[in-house]
């Protein structure tokens, strides 16, 4: 498959750093703030987060808090050697993870491993209205799941988008949303509002964006959507990989 795996630590744009797990092509960001190391998303397996946490510590940059994205347990993970820290997220996206944490940590038992520090899923608070110690500009959305947040890293031209915008995943629904197609049409819009102050973007899951890829990675997206609100069986290159018509048969089941 076309995802390119990041197995180190690797600088994509000034100060954000990315590395990528063999589970499902998922990327850990870290972010430089002005008082240190922010991480977003890290995991997933709990031997690359030791690895990670590894390669953090050579950038000799103190980690200060971590951030979900949102409220799924591949994005609510953490490790002790990141520090006892906080964890934040969007305060829709604390509400679900706190409702949900037993089955966050069944998810990652499951679908993780044993080596996941299943203890430490889905601690997280809400984001302070300044933004606490996260550079940039969230962007905050219901598609995929409610409290999902973009980062806009606008004087670092880099956009962090969550599990939008991805090479290998298709728009996965959430079923505690009544219109999930109408929640993704809305996030594509103010996705689409800045990804021209951008050059770089790293999605959730897949390869890292640069340039024209990312206007064509929310077209991809748009225009699964836009089929499944006509209708008609979308023409995804995504489809093509087995695995994916699960979900794909999954997102038809909720609108139907």
């Amino acid at each position: 498959w076309k995802a390119c795996r990041m197995t180190k630590l690797t600088e994509v744009a000034d100060g954000v750093w990315v590395r990528q797990s063999e589970w499902v092509w998922t990327n850990s960001i870290v972010v430089r703030g002005d008082d240190g190391l922010v991480l977003v998303d890290p995991g997933i397996l709990g031997s690359e987060m030791a690895e990670l946490a590894d390669e953090v510590d050579r950038l000799g940059v103190p980690v200060v808090a971590g951030f979900s994205t949102h409220p799924h347990w591949d994005h609510l993970l953490w490790h002790e050697r990141f520090g006892d820290v906080p964890r934040y997220a969007t305060a829709a996206g604390v509400e679900v993870a706190e409702e949900t944490r037993g089955q966050q940590q069944e998810g990652a038992a499951e679908e993780g491993g044993p080596d996941i520090p299943l203890e430490l899923i889905a601690l997280v608070a809400p984001l302070p209205a300044d933004g606490g110690p996260l550079p940039g500009e969230l962007i905050e959305h219901q598609a995929h799941s409610p409290g999902h947040a973009a980062i806009l890293l606008e004087d670092r031209g880099v956009l962090l988008a969550g599990d939008m915008l991805s090479d290998v995943l298709i728009p996965l629904f959430d079923a505690r949303q009544d219109d999930q197609l109408g929640a993704y049409e809305s996030a594509l819009d103010q996705l689409e509002a800045v990804i021209g102050k951008v050059d770089v973007m790293v999605p959730g899951h897949g390869s890292v964006a640069r340039g024209p890829e990312i206007s064509a990675r929310l077209e991809a997206d748009r225009a699964y959507v836009s089929a499944l609100r006509n209708g008609v069986e979308p023409s995804d290159p995504r489809l093509e990989v087995d695995w994916m018509s699960g979900p794909h048969q999954g997102n038809l089941s909720q609108i139907s």
